[in-house]
């Protein structure tokens, strides 16, 4: 059957001949707006015309084989084998997650090169893959921030099949999948939703367009629009959790929230198909409500990625102190996060010129989501340069033993040379010759020399590309080898798991640069500094260190300089 909803149309009429025109029909409709009428079959494609103006692709397509200014393509998700009947579902907490971009990921830079690199990602040790998000986008690169068309998938990396292959897979090899999805904003170009209804807020959102209209006139088949939505991925593709993109910008101010109602329907869903599914906020706020449960008063989503974890790894590494970084860097800053979570919890940022968040101490370190590096934190910066390897020893020793649910970026466990540009390929002229001049004005005030590659030149995607030849190098493996011993230890030893922020204890000195982080029988000491110097420890048994000349010297331990060492104290 064909339907949509269109509540101040006159008239609504689907044509089947949707490249000639040919063919339309009049659908009828109901008190609510929606307008239906017979017909439709797997693989039929088909455009729908409002008031005479068209044609224009149907707002819940499922299949865009045309791009995202063609006709829409029915798909049956009923017609798809399974092989993933053993697949149980995965607990987010004690897990680790792995952040990729499919059209980089791979030579192929599709969901089927994605597969063929799943024993790799298998012997590294990771729970859960996540996917930047995957609707059609303008041509055939993009980021996939700028999607349309939302319960499509990009035909560039193999379409809606393509993604269930992908999914199946990774639940065959023991890996959960997490899907990245917009609900804040839509892309500039194949955006007709405005044509059918009042999808769009007047409220301008965020630096990306308008917000979506969830708490306005007619804004319930909206919020329909986006929670089906959410529930199509973990439903129909299996799909494990969403990483529900910077909910800061959803405008909404009815008593229940937009994130609360899809918490109680994700968890529905949960109770139904009998796996646990996950949310995960990317959330500018630091304020813990967002992952507090809805029956104590909270948004009820099940982790939010939390920045200043990365913020102050960041800074205490590499030394950078530009914008953000700015109230970063030393190791009070990096003690605090480590047993609070959040920098800014009520405390004053000079980055916003304000105080910011607020306490979260009692919150589980599971839901917070925190990495060394992210596509963001890579990708925004004008070169998209990534640590360096001596750099990325350290960042991953403290990443990976901290009470948090870690998160690495594609290629980093290898320090993959590959920077992560910025880039889109649109086809309208006034998008495409403005993008570069609008990524630079969105970080005028971040501090950067701009000096970025055009994210409309081809080169900046392929330059971003992995370079896997790189894995068998001898630099590479041993960094690799540095990240799956990690891993590994990280799921042999509970205390390292274990997510309770009152549990972590840390000592440092800011001017000889080492600091020790203590979980349960294990202590995590690190030289941030540049020169060997000792720490006094109790002697005990080095069960993993980044150098070869740790050791131990009566009761102090030799750390040399950019090492990290893992020790283990009888109780």
């Amino acid at each position: 059957m064909f339907e949509v909803w269109a509540p101040y149309a006159t008239l609504v009429e689907v044509h089947t001949d949707a490249h000639t025109g040919d063919g339309k029909t009049a659908l009828t409709r109901d008190t609510a707006g929606w307008w239906r009428g017979p017909g439709g079959i797997h693989g039929l494609d088909y455009a729908f015309h409002v008031d005479g103006d068209g044609p224009f692709p149907d707002p819940r397509t499922r299949r865009q084989p045309y791009g995202v200014q063609g006709p829409s393509r029915f798909y049956e998700h009923g017609r798809y084998t399974w092989g993933d009947h053993d697949w149980h579902g995965r607990d987010l907490r004690g897990s680790v997650i792995y952040e990729l971009h499919v059209g980089t990921f791979s030579a192929e830079g599709t969901f089927h090169g994605v597969i063929g690199k799943l024993d790799h990602l298998v012997g590294l040790g990771v729970d859960f893959v996540e996917l930047l998000p995957t609707p059609p986008t303008p041509g055939d690169r993009n980021w996939g921030y700028d999607g349309v068309d939302l319960y499509a998938v990009n035909e560039v990396y193999g379409g809606p099949d393509g993604l269930k292959d992908l999914v199946d897979a990774c639940h065959r090899a023991g890996i959960g999948v997490i899907l990245d999805v917009v609900y804040n904003h839509l892309g500039p170009s194949g955006n007709y939703l405005a044509k059918f209804g009042p999808y769009l807020h007047s409220y301008k959102g965020s630096y990306w367009g308008d917000a979506v209209n969830l708490d306005g006139p007619d804004s319930d088949e909206v919020r329909r629009y986006f929670i089906e939505n959410a529930l199509q991925w973990l439903r129909d593709y299996h799909i494990d959790g969403l990483r529900l993109d910077a909910v800061h910008a959803l405008h909404d101010k009815r008593a229940v929230h937009f994130l609360e109602e899809l918490s109680a329907e994700v968890d529905a869903l949960s109770t139904a198909v009998g796996r646990p599914l996950t949310l995960i906020a990317e959330s500018d706020l630091n304020d813990p409500r967002m992952v507090t449960p809805r029956e104590a008063g909270g948004l009820g989503m099940q982790a939010a990625w939390d920045d200043d974890v990365h913020h102050a790894l960041h800074a205490a590494v590499t030394g950078e102190r530009h914008a953000y970084y700015s109230d970063f860097g030393s190791l009070a800053v990096l003690a605090k996060v480590l047993t609070h979570a959040y920098l800014h919890d009520g405390s004053y940022s000079s980055f916003r010129r304000r105080s910011h968040g607020r306490p979260a101490q009692h919150v589980p370190g599971y839901r917070f989501v925190v990495a060394a590096q992210n596509h963001d934190q890579i990708g925004n910066r004008p070169e998209g340069d990534r640590m360096a390897a001596d750099q990325l020893w350290l960042a991953a020793g403290l990443l990976l033993t901290s009470p948090f649910t870690p998160m690495l970026f594609m290629g980093e466990e290898w320090g993959a040379s590959t920077p992560f540009y910025f880039f889109t390929d649109h086809f309208e002229a006034s998008l495409a010759a403005g993008e570069a001049e609008r990524r630079e004005r969105e970080f005028k005030d971040f501090g950067y020399d701009w000096k970025a590659p055009d994210p409309q030149d081809e080169d900046a995607f392929l330059r971003s590309k992995l370079k896997w030849d790189e894995v068998a190098e001898d630099a590479h493996t041993s960094l690799l080898g540095w990240y799956r011993d990690l891993i590994a230890l990280r799921k042999s030893y509970p205390e390292l798991a274990d997510s309770r922020l009152d549990r972590v204890a840390v000592e440092f000195d800011e001017e000889a640069r080492w600091i020790v982080v203590s979980r349960g029988s294990l202590r995590v000491a690190a030289n941030l500094g540049d020169f060997s110097t000792p720490v006094r420890l109790s002697p005990g048994s080095v069960l993993l260190a980044s150098d070869d000349n740790i050791r131990f010297e009566g009761e102090d331990l030799c750390l040399p300089g950019r090492s990290l060492a893992i020790i283990q104290f009888a109780r």
